[in-house]
């Protein structure tokens, strides 16, 4: 079993800044995938940006060049830097863990941007 917790969540003006942190525990199996995902009010869940533990991140076209997402394999930590921020970036992100076919989501945590 992996648990995820996310923290940094908030409410953030638009063109702020906010930075997400997922930290995952438990018996954490390597190669792994961790991975952002939100769920604006009304909208499916969505897939926002991925990195593996050993190399390569991917972004939702609708993020690239604002957010970027990096991890420390060390403590097994995920992170998402969001810049620029938008009312559309309004949601909750959750944190995503997959080693081979199982997966993990966090509790998530909500991101509210004013404009």
């Amino acid at each position: 079993q992996v648990q995820l917790v996310e923290s940094g969540g908030g409410l953030v003006q638009a063109g702020g800044s906010l930075r997400l942190s997922c930290a995952a525990s438990g018996t954490v199996f390597s190669p792994n995938t961790m991975a952002w995902y939100r769920q604006a009010p009304g909208k499916q869940r969505e897939f926002v940006a991925s990195v593996r533990s050993t190399t390569g991140t991917i972004y939702a076209d609708s993020v690239k060049g604002r957010f970027t997402v990096s991890r420390d394999n060390a403590k097994n930590t995920v992170y998402l830097q969001m810049n620029s921020l938008e009312a559309e970036d309004t949601a909750v992100y959750y944190c995503y863990f997959r080693t081979g076919v199982t997966t993990y989501w966090g509790q998530g945590t909500q991101v509210t941007v004013s404009s």
